[in-house]
């Protein structure tokens, strides 16, 4: 203590929650389970769901297309920004506060955006959407560490992957429809509604996880401090960026997947959108096989493992596209087989990550899904400015992205004996 207040240290700690809660009754898990879930796919609803809108919007804003692919990577350069304000404020005000706050934000981003009427009002208003939005994915982390131990946690992640993993099938075909009914401005009311019903759900069903005696009061300079002091911690960065390349890879896709899908192969929006949503179908598939697997391997066995089939996979795309072989097929199951890695490595490498940070999940939590998301949104960016008509600049950027995850997880300390090894 210091002068009645707690100070904020980012050392490690290895024990379980200080208030372990008793088991919750079926119920009440389903219904948290359900709320994390759809907290988490926060991100992929906002990007997924208005992906087969693009050639409209540019022609309704009268602007370049390149201009409507930039707001993905302004949503995700604002998330990565957004997360950093949540996690100190959820490590002090608890996690129910910020979320609620958050949430509201992105109502209002959500409308600005199905109101505007230029192509900079539109990258203004998701860049505000996402730091809204950014409450439901740092705080849905945060909670499941409050709550559980690594292996608990990265089998948590994992069925709330089986929520999560829903929305790249649903958003894209939702949106597809709500196109044809009310045009893409009606895609924007529609997840201005959906966070409505979040807040409702949240407000009703998701208990506190952080006790007032377990909150910390930090200053700004804290704050700062406590990041630098997670930007020290070799292993945390590590396993951070290994994070980031599965969103990096993951969103060199989603940025590619219109034009290979609809321009390279002349598919129809509402195909693109059933296809789309097919690849999620593996990724949730994947998640679900982890939980029994965590059962026999550690997380850090299985992550280390996908992590080099993804690598070995995604070179394998490249030289398949460079030499213009096996055609959509071909090329298709190999983005099958690595967007359902991601089922297997995002749990894993998050509970992992935040396994060491119990006093302060939040900021740890926050950090972690900065990195994440400006290494995603930097692959994406990526993709549109290597465009030159072909499938390659998607491959490629998927390829960098798991070669330097595979990396990352090599580089890092392998003894059993490792904080971040320890499996409950």
């Amino acid at each position: 203590m210091n002068g009645g207040r707690k100070t904020y240290s980012m050392t490690l700690s290895h024990t379980t929650p200080a208030v372990r809660p008793p088991p919750m009754p079926r119920g009440q898990m389903v219904r948290m389970v359900l709320i994390l879930g759809v907290l988490t796919a926060f991100g992929p609803m906002s990007i997924d769901m208005y992906l087969p809108a693009f050639p409209q919007i540019a022609r309704d804003l009268g602007v370049p297309l390149g201009t409507v692919q930039l707001s993905i990577s302004a949503f995700l350069f604002g998330s990565a920004a957004g997360q950093l304000l949540y996690g100190p404020l959820a490590d002090r005000f608890g996690r129910r506060r910020p979320l609620l706050c958050g949430l509201t934000l992105y109502i209002a981003a959500a409308l600005g955006c199905a109101c505007v009427h230029t192509g900079e009002g539109l990258l203004i208003w998701r860049l505000v959407m996402a730091v809204g939005g950014g409450a439901g994915m740092v705080i849905s982390r945060a909670v499941v560490r409050d709550l559980y131990d690594t292996a608990e946690a990265a089998r948590m992640f994992s069925l709330l992957m089986l929520v999560m993993g829903a929305a790249p099938i649903l958003a894209p075909i939702a949106g597809g429809q709500i196109l044809l009914i009310t045009g893409w401005r009606g895609i924007f009311a529609f997840l201005g509604l959906f966070a409505l019903v979040s807040i409702a759900a949240a407000a009703r069903w998701l208990p506190e996880s952080l006790p007032p005696e377990r909150r910390i009061r930090i200053s700004l300079a804290e704050m700062v401090a406590g990041y630098g002091q997670l930007l020290a911690n070799r292993d945390y960065i590590r396993y951070s960026i290994a994070l980031g390349c599965v969103a990096g890879f993951t969103f060199a896709y989603i940025a590619g997947a219109p034009f290979f899908f609809i321009e390279l192969h002349g598919m129809s929006p509402q195909r693109f959108a059933l296809l789309f949503g097919a690849n999620a179908v593996g990724l949730i598939g994947a998640s679900q096989l982890n939980r029994r697997l965590l059962h026999r391997f550690s997380a850090q066995r299985i992550m280390k493992t996908c992590f080099a089939l993804n690598a070995a996979a995604t070179l394998l795309l490249v030289a398949v596209v460079m030499a213009g072989i096996g055609g959509f097929p071909g090329q298709g199951l190999l983005i099958f087989f690595c967007v359902s890695m991601t089922g297997f490595l995002y749990p894993n490498v998050t509970a992992l990550t935040l396994a060491p940070f119990g006093k302060a999940a939040g900021s740890a939590s926050a950090l972690l899904g900065t990195i994440q998301y400006s290494i995603g949104a930097s692959a994406g960016a990526l993709v549109g400015a290597l465009h030159n008509g072909t499938a390659l600049p998607m491959t490629a950027s998927m390829a960098l992205c798991g070669v330097v995850g595979w990396l990352a997880v090599a580089l890092s300390a392998s003894a059993e004996d490792h904080p971040f090894n320890r499996v409950s």
